[in-house]
């Protein structure tokens, strides 16, 4: 019997272990759709579509972004911090124009339909100071997408504030 229930502490043990790393830097997947009915402060209504995709590992997270049927031209995608419902502040800039270009090193924002990756380090952290995320501040940014408080969003030309959006969390679900 003691044989058994030490057997049993060990697979308990080791799988506390694997689920806590497993977004903390073990490979935690984040998928999301993005639409414009989760835009914020107006719903949009519109054609466009997209997919945000991510991996967390260790002090990196490496994302896929994609995009179709847009109104609008893209300008710009971010990760922003705010909740459901809620704008926020930039985060991290997944791409950018010509027009609307991110810090060195973004990637630039394809035509609709379109697609983007990348890798998000601290350095790519940007803020929102205004609302308690320093730059460089990555810990801070992994906490508020596990507290779902973060959304990828996609600018358009027709919809500057963004046309669509998706909310980041850390469920096993897609929204």
């Amino acid at each position: 019997k003691r044989v058994r229930l030490a057997a049993a502490v060990a697979v308990v043990a080791i799988a506390s272990v694997v689920a806590t790393t497993a977004f903390a830097g073990g490979g935690r997947e984040i998928r999301e759709e993005l639409t414009g009915y989760e835009e914020d402060p107006m719903v949009v209504s519109t054609e466009g579509e997209g997919k945000f995709e991510a991996k967390v590992r260790g002090d990196e997270i490496r994302y896929e972004l994609s995009y179709e049927d847009l109104e609008g031209t893209v300008t710009q995608a971010h990760i922003h911090f705010g909740g459901l419902h809620q704008s926020g502040g930039i985060s991290v800039w997944l791409c950018g124009t010509t027009t609307n270009p991110g810090p060195t090193g973004t990637p630039v924002c394809p035509p609709s339909p379109g697609e983007v990756e990348g890798e998000i380090t601290a350095e790519d952290v940007i803020g929102p100071a205004g609302q308690g995320i320093e730059p460089l501040a990555f810990e801070e940014l992994l906490d508020a997408i596990r507290a779902g408080v973060t959304y990828a969003n996609v600018h358009s030309s027709k919809w500057p504030g963004g046309e669509i959006r998706g909310q980041l969390n850390d469920d096993r679900d897609d929204d």
